[in-house]
């Protein structure tokens, strides 16, 4: 089967500053595919390139079959496109906005536009000068799904929208992903791209780092755990704490209630078992930034990445 998205050894520089790095990925139709990386990782040059909004300073590029250098504006109605850095200004209205967009994209279903904009919850008779940037972000998004393209290509689509948003967007993904959809995801956020993604690869520095399925790459398995124990005794904790498996820079502090934070890089149930025996006032439990989590697992060189087992195919 062609991929929906191939690239072969792909580079970027802009002067001498190399920007992309011999970038090869394979997209399956029909799936979701994550690109995930701290800002600064070369996410959004990537997608540029596939879009041919910039072009590669070498290496070949494939997007549905054809070269993006010479798709045009026949290979350009088939992609729906939300870009990291999303401008709307004007005194047109949302509705007349995307009336414009529709022109160019293809046919689109009756009701299509209402139907998102309901999900979203965007008035579509405002002036898209006075929209948030969240509502202007669901403008985006609304346009890119519209015509139902054969692929869509998201850059940081849930930038300025609230978490009820964010989990309507990622159900729409779902769907889209059902109707037999491409999506090719760039993100930031590592719960969006465990929610969502067949495949994936992290990008740092302009190099692919790790690839493969969402849950080979044990992203999620880092947690960062904060608790207050109730009259816990601080020496009988720290003993109990150094059998959990996985737990590291622990800290204990205070007196009469007990203060600990720890990173734990495995399962949590033997930890939740052993404070189910305690007075638990306080507890946190949260995910290390990308850039943490990526470099704790598989440190800073493509080649520390791919020595531990990560699938590459």
């Amino acid at each position: 089967m062609t991929p929906a998205i191939e690239t072969i050894g792909l580079k970027k520089r802009y002067g001498s500053h190399p920007a992309i790095h011999d970038l090869d990925i394979a997209v399956e139709p029909g799936t979701v595919f994550g690109l995930i990386g701290p800002n600064g990782a070369g996410k959004t040059t990537t997608l540029r390139m596939l879009l041919d909004i910039i072009r590669p300073s070498s290496g070949q590029a494939r997007v549905l079959g054809l070269d993006p250098r010479g798709g045009g504006p026949a290979l350009r109605r088939r992609i729906g496109y939300v870009p990291g850095e999303l401008r709307l200004e004007g005194r047109i209205r949302g509705r007349g906005l995307l009336r414009h967009y529709a022109e160019i994209s293809g046919t689109i279903a009756p009701k299509a536009v209402e139907d998102l904009a309901d999900r979203l919850g965007l008035d579509l008779n405002r002036q898209v000068r006075m929209l948030s940037k969240g509502n202007k972000q669901k403008l985006g998004l609304i346009q890119a799904f519209m015509h139902r393209p054969e692929l869509l290509i998201l850059d940081e689509p849930t930038s300025g929208l609230d978490p009820l948003v964010q989990r309507e967007f990622l159900e729409m993904v779902r769907e889209a992903r059902m109707r037999g959809q491409t999506v090719l995801l760039s993100s930031h956020v590592l719960s969006e791209i465990q929610q969502t993604a067949d495949h994936v690869a992290v990008l740092s520095g302009g190099r692919i780092v790790a690839e493969g399925a969402v849950a080979s790459l044990r992203l999620g398995q880092i947690r960062h755990v904060r608790m207050s124990l109730d009259r816990a005794d601080p020496d009988a904790i720290r003993v109990e704490l150094a059998a959990i498996p996985g737990l590291r820079d622990v800290s204990i502090t205070g007196e009469g209630e007990t203060r600990v934070t720890a990173t734990l890089d495995g399962d949590i149930d033997p930890l939740a078992k052993l404070f189910a025996r305690y007075r638990v006032t306080d507890l946190v439990v949260e995910e290390p930034d990308l850039e943490e989590s990526v470099l704790q697992l598989y440190g800073n060189s493509p080649g520390n990445a791919r020595g531990k087992g990560v699938n590459r195919g």
